[in-house]
């Protein structure tokens, strides 16, 4: 009778760990967004000291805090961290290592969780504003278009240099538990040249 009254508190006790490791680990993603965004807004405010783009490319190091996203319809402000590796995204929004920045002529990926920074993204819609501030400008740009792809699907990232374009990509279905199964992309094209 005894084994029969054990399992109950077993299940219990392995629900109580799961709720616990994943409570952990949202409050260490918070705590590292937090930090990002900090110092995000911290390297824009300083702005006025940096008027113009350095010369040549903008090459931060990896998983270096490089600029600030602002959504403005949801609410949100963003630190971009340079790296799309688990640790850099744990951090805020990843640039796509390789993807260009802003006043570089180029295709900008922009990369994040559905479950943390990006959980509100759904609710934007075309002709809506992201802005990108870096230390050496801000830079606004519209929603143009959106489109879902195939989670192995790489081929929104051809890294055109032809013209400036953001692109924010995140996991989608929004609400889906687990690996989700496809890509939610987001086309904007710069409005403040």
């Amino acid at each position: 009778m005894k084994k029969k009254n054990l399992l109950p508190v077993f299940i219990i006790i392995i629900g109580i760990v799961f709720i616990g490791i994943g409570l952990k680990q949202f409050v260490e993603t918070k705590v590292q967004t937090n930090h990002s965004l900090k110092e995000a807004k911290a390297m824009v405010q300083a702005e006025a000291k940096v008027p113009e783009k350095p010369q040549g490319r903008y090459s931060p190091n990896q998983g270096e805090t490089t600029g600030l996203l602002s959504i403005p319809k949801i609410n949100a402000e963003l630190g971009i961290v340079e790296g799309t590796d688990p640790d850099d995204l744990e951090k805020g929004v990843g640039h796509y290592k390789d993807s260009f920045y802003p006043d570089e002529n180029g295709q900008i990926v922009l990369s994040g969780h559905r479950d943390t920074v990006f959980r509100k993204l759904g609710e934007l819609e075309l002709t809506d504003i992201l802005e990108v501030q870096m230390p050496y400008g801000k830079y606004q740009y519209e929603i143009t278009h959106t489109k879902i792809v195939d989670a192995n699907d790489t081929s929104i990232i051809t890294l055109q240099n032809d013209e400036e374009e953001l692109i924010l990509t995140t996991c989608y279905p929004f609400g889906y538990i687990g690996d989700a199964p496809d890509r939610y992309i987001i086309y904007a094209k710069r409005v403040d040249k």
